[in-house]
């Protein structure tokens, strides 16, 4: 008996008010759901981040034991020893959870959307997730964004990296100086890494901002999309 295929991820769609032309893929952050993450963006806004030509997918991370927390079950999209970035990555989390992301991302093509139509980003370990998966897998995709998030020192995306070839997705990052969950020095150091690795990169910087969202860096964020996905 071969593995089981994984479970299609649990997501909620903000559907396009037009035709669909392209696909956005947002990863929520570690505990919380896609329809959490939406809810969120929601009330920072006063509406749905919504496009005339995009599908905006909020997938949800099944739930396993996450050894931060002491192995109780979140949702999250990858294990972690701790939450530090100078300690080894969990990379088989890591990997099985590209498996599965990789099944949403050809779901879209399937759809008929192009992968250089399709952006995946998040915010916290969502956004970290979607480094590994849009530097390590999937270089063909239009672009990452990564919001309060870092990677390791020794991450496997500067490892692949270093033996790449090809054009590399552009990189758009946001982070609040004030962050004392993910500190903006990991964020910064993170962004320097993948700019000497080849990666086209910008670090938005937010004074006072803590681990969150807030309108302008959203709204910055809503640029960066459609410059990206035009229609």
């Amino acid at each position: 008996l071969g593995m089981a295929a994984p479970a299609a991820l649990q997501r909620s769609v903000v559907s396009p008010a037009g035709r669909h032309t392209a696909s956005l893929i947002f990863l929520h952050g570690s505990g919380d759901t896609g329809q959490g993450a939406r809810a969120w963006i929601k009330q920072i806004l006063n509406q749905d981040m919504a496009f005339q030509h995009i599908k905006v997918i909020y997938p949800t991370a099944p739930a396993r034991p996450y050894t931060p927390l002491k192995g109780a079950f979140s949702n999250v999209w990858f294990d972690r020893y701790k939450i530090c970035n100078d300690c080894p990555e969990h990379i088989e989390s890591i990997d099985s959870m590209c498996r599965g992301l990789t099944d949403l991302i050809n779901d879209e093509v399937k759809n008929g959307i192009a992968k250089s139509r399709i952006l995946i980003g998040g915010f916290s370990m969502g956004g970290g997730m979607a480094m590994h998966l849009g530097f390590r897998f999937h270089q063909d995709l239009a672009g990452v964004f990564a919001l309060s998030s870092f990677l390791n020192k020794d991450s496997a995306v500067y490892q692949a990296l270093k033996r790449n070839e090809s054009a590399l997705p552009e990189l758009f990052q946001c982070h609040g100086t004030a962050d004392e969950l993910v500190l903006y020095s990991w964020g910064e150091e993170t962004n320097k890494m993948l700019k000497s690795l080849g990666v086209s990169t910008s670090l938005h910087t937010f004074p006072d901002l803590n681990h969150e969202l807030n309108r302008t860096e959203i709204e910055k964020l809503k640029s960066w999309i459609v410059k990206k996905l035009p229609v």
